[in-house]
């Protein structure tokens, strides 16, 4: 295909004018900002949900046209609901769900379901992919190992598992590239949201033909890679009857959800590190060139920003695990409250561990079949101390996330803390004493969406680099720094990784 050479208003034009939107397609919504260019403030936010089907135990599927519909419905609420004009909007940034498969016929009609992220079905197919080009060599150049949640996996389903819709693929997106089709009519990616598909050269950031030729597929079905910051397409007049924006808007090729939530989190340098405390955890920070490692438990993916890339750990039940335990044990407890009482317990909670495995793991072990245990359980332990242990088992699984950071080299200065979990005060305090380095927070609470807008900015001509638009816009809000009691936590750290009872996978650094 190619290269997309816009026609447009001009950048002057399109840096004064007001706003900018942020579109970030989640799993559980699609989540739009409508934000000013001159201020970085959010002028307005909207949401719009859509269902998430489990036809079988283990798949995860969602239908296209409903982002679509959500998007609609998001935009449309973002500019009827405010004194905002689709005309004001000078550039639109795409965010959105990584790993998804888009499967596209000739007539650009989608052909089966999306099959998501979390989908669990291509065991097998990741099996094959090492088998057929060496997993030390998928690792080399696409920066981690087949995992069942990517999308090279879900195609080699689809191709051994469901023939008739394999011989019929035109196209191959990814979930925000569809809507980026809708409003522009043009197929698009970007380096980051590419970068997870295992299907990219992170290095030279394109289509890896080795990759292709050795799994046999179709280069020609795979979109266009351009850098985040890149316009990808206009609004069409179709697009624009639809959403109240103004034909000719310029999208930005945009950013996956991770690298787009990076951005609203100004990591742009090794030396700060974001982990973002929700449902899941993810430790996550910028780098210089493509280091990999070689035992596939930290993850290396192209950055939103041009010739950086970062390094992704995965915790899979962070906050979900100290929600399961409310949930089960201590339901009618606010979540400040239980977080209150388990850290008046003593530290290292008298012996008793916890580890959040609930799901299976990623980031160290790679292993989907890991469960979760407490350990220790003496006579002595009461409810502090097993919700402490849920606390600090929690840290103590993203401390393994950041440990591998760390060992690659990276001179790690400060973190950056994100999510549900940053929210409380006194947990942020223990996450700081376990990691050992200062903790802030941000002041954006929109992350990926916020990202979105960034890369919007920079499309627009507002600035002329990410990290201009990052060091205007991105500010730190809080700031808690170590005591003298965090060297105390190392030692706790490495009695609680002793304690782990399964003998670890290939691939896993934990002793």
């Amino acid at each position: 295909m190619a290269s997309y050479k816009p026609c447009l208003i001009g950048c002057k034009d399109m840096a004064n004018q007001r706003f900018v939107l942020g579109l970030d397609i989640g799993t559980g919504g699609a989540r739009g900002v409508l934000v000013e260019q001159e201020s970085g403030r959010v002028h307005a936010a909207a949401e719009a949900g859509y269902e998430l089907s489990a036809p079988r135990p283990g798949w995860s599927e969602q239908d296209p046209a409903d982002w679509w519909l959500a998007c609609l419905d998001v935009i449309g609420r973002l500019i009827a609901d405010t004194d905002a004009s689709g005309d004001e909007v000078a550039c639109v940034g795409l965010s959105g769900q990584m790993h998804g498969l888009v499967l596209l016929d000739a007539a650009q009609q989608v052909l089966r379901p999306a099959m998501l992220w979390n989908d669990q079905r291509t065991i097998e197919e990741c099996a094959f992919m090492h088998e057929r080009l060496g997993e030390r060599r998928l690792i080399e150049i696409t920066g981690k190992p087949a995992l069942t949640s990517f999308t090279a996996p879900k195609l080699l389903w689809v191709r051994r598992n469901e023939p008739d819709i394999y011989a019929r693929i035109q196209h191959i997106l990814l979930p925000k590239d569809a809507i980026r089709l809708e409003l522009t009519g043009r197929h698009a990616a970007d380096a980051s949201d590419a970068s997870g598909t295992s299907l990219l050269d992170i290095t030279s950031r394109h289509w890896s033909g080795e990759i292709l030729d050795g799994l046999g597929i179709n280069p020609t079905w795979l979109p266009e890679v351009l850098e985040s910051r890149e316009i990808a397409g206009e609004i069409t007049a179709q697009a624009a009857a639809l959403t109240g924006l103004r034909a000719g808007t310029p999208v930005v090729a945009g950013a996956g959800d991770q690298a787009a939530a990076g951005l609203a989190c100004g990591i742009d340098d090794p030396r700060t590190v974001s982990i973002n405390l929700g449902t899941s955890g993810v430790v996550f920070a910028a780098c210089e060139g493509a280091p990999t490692d070689p035992t596939g438990a930290m993850h290396t993916f192209c950055h939103a920003i041009r010739d950086t890339c970062h390094l992704m750990g995965c915790m899979l039940s962070a906050g979900g695990s100290l929600r399961w335990y409310r949930d089960t044990f201590q339901p009618d407890r606010p979540f400040d409250e239980l977080i209150g009482s388990g850290l008046a317990a003593p530290a290292g909670c008298d012996g008793l561990h916890f580890y959040p495995y609930l799901g299976g793991e990623r980031t160290p072990h790679n292993d989907p079949t890991l469960t979760a245990s407490f350990t220790g359980i003496t006579t002595r332990h009461q409810r502090n101390h097993f919700a402490r242990a849920v606390l600090e088992g929690i840290l103590y699984g993203l401390k393994d996330g950041l440990d591998l950071v760390t060992a690659t080299g990276q001179q790690v200065q400060r973190i950056r803390m994100t999510g549900g979990g940053a929210q409380n005060a006194l947990w942020r305090q223990l996450a700081c004493e376990i990691f050992g380095l200062p903790v802030a927070t941000v002041h954006v609470p929109h992350g990926s969406g916020y990202g979105a807008a960034l890369l919007a900015m920079v499309g627009s001509g507002r600035f002329n680099s990410v990290t201009a638009a990052m060091t205007e816009h991105v500010k730190e809000s809080s700031v808690i720094e170590p005591t003298a009691q965090s060297p105390q936590y190392r030692d706790r750290h490495a009695a609680w990784r002793r304690g782990f009872q399964k003998e670890p996978t290939a691939g896993s650094t934990m002793p």
